[in-house]
């Protein structure tokens, strides 16, 4: 049994670029084992936040610490797996060259490339396209290359944002089966989704709409909450709740 740490917080986070403000009073505390979706429609701020949380972004106000080390800290980054929403691959290079290279830079060992290579690449179901051009991938295939990427170096906390993007139904259960398992053994993950089957599958949630957090806990207790009978409803019902006081403001 792993003991509960805490592995992110977020406190008082006022973020943005210039004087537009993106994410405003954002408080969240992520411990060991947690998976944490954070949805929200594009343009909400997932991104944003997602960017602070890693240290790419310098708070404006308020503090974010990352295992138990304010951010930014580049050394840190090594700890950390990471899947953006963009994929940064390179497309002249195999799957099995972009692996080796992004390895060899969080400091893997030809050994530690050897073993892990084929455990994230099966996760994601690409084991035999491994020596073709990135560059002949398709979307889907990118985004599994991806994913194996932020698995390489076996994380203690891993940060996915829109992983399931392209991804077909089977592999996605195949792939949730594998974050639960990693949850399970300790791991840390936080991801970005707008699709309620990922929320659904979350152990703890934060609904983000105007750069502000409209409702937050885990899938049971917001249902409950809401009086509601899935994610989806509580998403809705917790918009109309902030429309509705915006417009009483």
């Amino acid at each position: 049994m792993n003991v509960m740490t805490e592995v992110i917080k977020v406190a008082n986070l006022q973020q943005g670029y210039g004087k537009r403000i993106i994410l405003n009073d954002i408080n969240l505390d992520i411990n060991t084992g947690d998976i944490l979706g954070l949805i929200g429609p594009s343009g909400a701020g997932k991104t944003t936040l997602v960017s602070t949380i890693m240290g790419m972004l310098k708070p404006k106000q308020g503090t974010v610490t990352v295992l138990g080390t304010p951010m930014p800290n580049r050394k840190l980054l090594g700890r950390i797996g990471y899947m953006a929403q963009t994929d940064a691959l390179y497309s002249v290079l195999t799957a099995r060259e972009n692996l080796k290279f992004f390895g060899e830079m969080q400091g893997m060992s030809k050994a530690e490339l050897q073993k892990q290579i084929p455990y994230a690449t099966g996760i994601v179901n690409l084991n035999d396209d491994l020596d073709q051009y990135v560059k002949d991938y398709s979307g889907g295939m990118k985004r599994r290359l991806s994913l194996a990427i932020a698995l390489l170096a076996d994380p203690e906390l891993l940060i996915l944002d829109e992983p399931t993007v392209g991804i077909d139904p089977e592999l996605r259960q195949q792939i949730w089966k594998e974050l639960h398992r990693l949850a399970d053994e300790g791991k840390t993950i936080l991801l970005t989704t707008h699709v309620m089957e990922d929320a659904e599958q979350s152990s703890y949630l934060m609904m983000i709409r105007g750069g502000r957090a409209i409702a937050q806990g885990t899938p049971d207790d917001l249902i409950s909450q809401y009086h509601v009978n899935s994610v989806e409803e509580v998403f809705l019902q917790a918009g109309r709740d902030q429309d509705a006081h915006t417009s009483n403001d």
